[in-house]
């Protein structure tokens, strides 16, 4: 009986942070991605118009994750000494602002430091939640409630590619270029968020109002990320962890690949025939609209089974190999049903991940863990688009871009099983 009151006890307080926190978490990474990787729609105009080469815009897409690496700390601990809510409307501010001012780009000069200071407004973003995040989810449902906020990242492809395609097809009466109008419109929103955030997020459990006495003293004697962790330098025990960094590795094939894809994916399928921007917009938005589906049906398989490693290492492998055969198979409906599935499986492992290493963790080195990965993460962002754009420049050819993607692909399922022994090993 006891154990039946303990678990509707924890499939009510699940229920209250999806609705009050997770839900409005999401919409922070969604609108960041948004900002973040609408220069790729930019680019079908910006290019030409200030005389990027492949190469150059590959660097400027990626050289934003260095804003993100030299932000990763010290925005966590920014997080830790002000508070969530002062720290996420203090960062969505500053990356609105910036965001809006990439309309007045006018050299590549200018496109690289404004993407660097983006990132590093934004850089702090994704450790912050997660770490956040870390204080009220269970175990039991951290997979699942992991996958909402990330899953954002593909839904903000899915509504943004749409919306910067139509955006870039419209002729404005102000007579400004259609790229510069949509860095504008879509940065507004951040700056309504700012002001959200402000009022609308706790701490920590203990203030959260919505939640009784009962509630909060269950989140903190079963929720891990909401032990208190010791001070001083038992934080920095990750840097000795094996798993922790074979982690890290894992989290950058994971990134690079859904990177390559974002920054490249609208030129591809642009080169596909002779689409409109709203065309391009519509059909890179199912690949990642599939990515979306798949990335909850396999947080939700991985929760039920209590299986990890191989819902990331099976779906890694499978997107590999559908890019691939998308590019074999070229234009046509197989070529995009490949595309659509690969997308899926590339982008459906993020979820599953996020509970290995939060599940692996001690409570006391969780948030330099986090760091720690997710700087691996911006390091993926900031060479793989890159060399990405290398590559083109160099075959004129997508073919040996799509062979990386396959690679990392491999090298991320290889990295992940390595990490399963290590965890046994350990136990």
């Amino acid at each position: 009986m006891k154990q039946s009151t303990n678990s509707a006890l924890e499939q009510t307080i699940s229920a209250k942070v999806i609705a009050r926190l997770v839900v409005p978490c999401a919409l922070y990474i969604l609108i960041g991605a948004i900002d973040r990787t609408n220069v790729a729609f930019a680019a079908l105009a910006m290019n030409r118009d200030l005389g990027l080469s492949p190469a150059q815009y590959g660097f400027g897409a990626g050289i934003l994750f260095v804003g993100y690496m030299l932000a990763k700390y010290p925005s966590v601990l920014l997080y830790e000494a002000i508070g969530m809510h002062r720290w996420l409307a203090a960062i969505t501010a500053i990356w609105g602002i910036c965001s809006a001012s990439m309309a007045l780009v006018q050299t590549n000069g200018q496109l690289y430091a404004l993407r660097i200071a983006i990132g590093f407004a934004e850089g702090g973003l994704s450790s912050g939640l997660m770490l956040y995040l870390s204080l009220w989810a269970s175990e039991r449902h951290r997979a699942a409630i992991l996958a909402i906020p990330i899953m954002s990242i593909n839904v903000a492809q899915v509504i943004g590619a749409p919306v910067s395609g139509l955006l870039l097809d419209w002729a404005n009466p102000w007579g400004i270029a259609p790229w510069r109008m949509m860095f504008i419109a879509e940065a507004l929103p951040a700056l309504a968020l700012a002001i959200f955030a402000y009022v609308w997020f706790p701490d920590t459990p203990d203030h959260a109002r919505w939640l009784d006495a009962e509630q909060r003293a269950w989140i903190g004697a079963n929720v891990r990320g909401a032990q208190k962790a010791p001070s001083g330098g038992e934080r920095w025990a990750v840097l000795r962890s094996k798993v922790g960094w074979t982690c890290a590795a894992i989290w950058f094939c994971i990134l690079a690949s859904n990177y390559g894809i974002m920054f490249w994916l609208p030129q591809v399928v642009k080169g596909m025939g002779n689409l409109t921007s709203t065309e391009t917009g519509t059909i890179v938005a199912l690949p990642n609209a599939a990515s979306a589906i798949g990335l909850i049906l396999n947080a939700r398989h991985s929760d039920r089974t209590g299986e990890r490693f191989l819902h990331v290492a099976i779906p890694a492998l499978l997107g590999g190999v559908l890019l691939v055969c998308a590019w074999w198979l070229g234009a046509g409906a197989a070529g995009l049903l490949c595309l659509i599935l690969g997308g899926a499986c590339t982008g459906c492992t993020v979820a599953a991940f996020w509970a290995i290493p939060t599940r692996m963790l001690a409570p006391q080195s969780l948030a330099m863990g986090i760091v720690v990965i997710n700087m691996a993460g911006s390091l993926a962002g900031a060479t793989v688009p890159p060399l990405m754009g290398v590559l083109k420049q160099t075959t004129g050819s997508f073919l040996p871009p799509t062979l990386l993607l396959l690679g990392l692909a491999v090298m991320c399922a290889g990295l992940v099983i390595l990490a399963r022994r290590q965890m046994a090993r350990a136990a």
